[in-house]
């Protein structure tokens, strides 16, 4: 089995449901097969699923259903229902029919809170990390439930999102991502529609309350969009809060897996949300910064201590050349190359521990190779290489530490084990 982590790219421009949610990552290469037998084990009735393959806007999407029967079946993707409200008094009436027929399907709605929700999610066969991502949540919606209504959160009883189609929504994505073994989760743009929409509590404006209230808790970026609709619901807004790790996009990246997930609600905007599965590339540029100090009175060994400091706290090279300075005083010339983020603690150590009063500073821009760290295993035991590569080939560094020990445990020579390292590293890179 594959143990290497798999970075997630979402692209909500069309928004995020849960059913879209958990239809892009089966797209994306979630096992369905654990996901069925998970769905299985949920103690609670009322519902099937049907995973197809559906045209949304001409593009061919996975589409995610959640089938509930006659007592559970609620209003959520019925267009009328959810935006045909208007002022006017034949509006009026027909809100009135709708109103009523609302109160018939709030008669045998369950109305769970999180405790409730929670025994289910227990209930169910599946990993303890998938249980922990679907715990999490629905806390999440529960703490945004309990601010709009202003009620603690164990008061707090769900409506749309405690039926059995949502928990089995929550569910399904985080039995989904668990088994995709998803590290970071990329979520630039997050867009909302505008308008008003039907509820168990009435006609709310979009954003509803629940999903700006999980927005403002977990500092989701918003992106309000020309179109009357809600394309955020509290269950998507729940799933990003939940999983989001970074808000920008790698500088470079490939995509390795492409997940098209279809929304069921029809707006002119196409209800997709594309997921991808990302490899980052390094970028073979960037800035550090070069330090500088003379030293004409400092003594070899505190020299010597200064650059153990130096390395110890994240210089990425240290050098000394000697130089002439004023008054013809030989001395020397300190380099340190260094991050942006570690000049102050570099200074402080360099003025801390030499009689210097002056450091220079000047930002340079860097070309890296691409580079990777590797275990090579010897005659003599394992051995730590650095790898580069270079035009599409690999060239490979034995790092000094781990031939230096080789050498001291078997009384070989520095040159005949370094080199046969390098010999096991070719040797390994033409069988992969």
């Amino acid at each position: 089995m594959e143990n290497k982590q798999k970075d997630l790219y979402l692209e909500c421009s069309s928004g995020i449901s849960g059913d879209m949610a958990v239809a892009a990552l089966l797209d994306a290469g979630a096992d369905e097969t654990v996901l069925l037998k998970a769905l299985g084990s949920i103690p609670a009735k009322g519902f099937t699923v049907n995973i197809s393959r559906v045209n949304k806007s001409g593009i061919n999407c996975c589409d995610f259903n959640v089938i509930l029967d006659g007592e559970h079946e609620n209003h959520d993707h019925d267009m009328n229902y959810l935006f045909g409200h208007e002022h006017g008094e034949h509006e009026h009436e027909h809100e009135h029919e709708h109103t009523h027929e609302h109160e018939h399907h709030t008669h045998t709605h369950e109305h769970r809170n999180l405790d409730d929700v929670l025994k289910i999610i227990r209930g169910t066969d599946i990993t303890d990390g998938a249980r922990t991502l679907a715990e999490k949540i629905f806390r999440i919606i529960a703490e945004a439930e309990s601010k709009a209504h202003n009620m603690p959160l164990d008061q707090v009883h769900f409506h749309e999102v405690g039926a059995i189609d949502s928990i089995v929504d929550v569910i399904s994505f985080a039995v989904c991502f668990d088994s995709l073994n998803i590290g970071h989760v990329y979520v630039p743009n997050l867009c909302e529609g505008t308008g008003n929409i039907r509820c168990q509590h009435g006609i709310l404006p979009i954003p509803v309350p629940a999903v700006v209230n999980i927005a403002a808790a977990y500092n989701l970026t918003l992106q309000i969009i020309d179109e009357q609709g809600e394309f955020i619901t509290p269950t998507g807004a729940a799933f990003i809060a939940a999983v989001k790790t970074d808000e920008s996009l790698p500088p470079k990246f490939t995509v390795r897996k492409i997940g098209m997930g279809a929304g069921k609600r029809d707006y002119k905007r196409a209800g997709i949300l594309r997921a991808m599965i990302i490899e980052p590339k390094a970028d073979c540029r960037d800035i550090i910064y070069k330090l500088e100090t003379n030293l004409d009175d400092s003594t070899g060994e505190a020299l010597g201590f200064v650059m153990e400091r130096l390395f110890d706290s994240g210089a990425l090279d240290v050098s000394y050349s000697p130089c002439f300075m004023k008054k013809n005083r030989p001395g020397w010339l300190l380099t340190v190359i260094c991050r942006k983020e570690d000049i102050e603690k570099l200074e402080e150590i360099i003025f801390t521990q030499t009689t210097t009063i002056g450091i220079r500073r000047i930002a340079m821009e860097r070309t890296k190779l691409e580079r990777g760290e590797m275990t090579v295993q010897t005659p003599y035991g394992s051995a730590s290489v650095k790898a580069v590569v270079i035009n599409g080939k690999k060239r490979f560094y034995p790092e000094y530490e781990s031939v230096a020990e080789i050498c001291r445990n078997n009384k070989s020579a520095f040159n005949e084990i370094y080199h046969q390292i390098l010999e096991l590293c070719e040797a390994q890179c033409r069988q992969s």
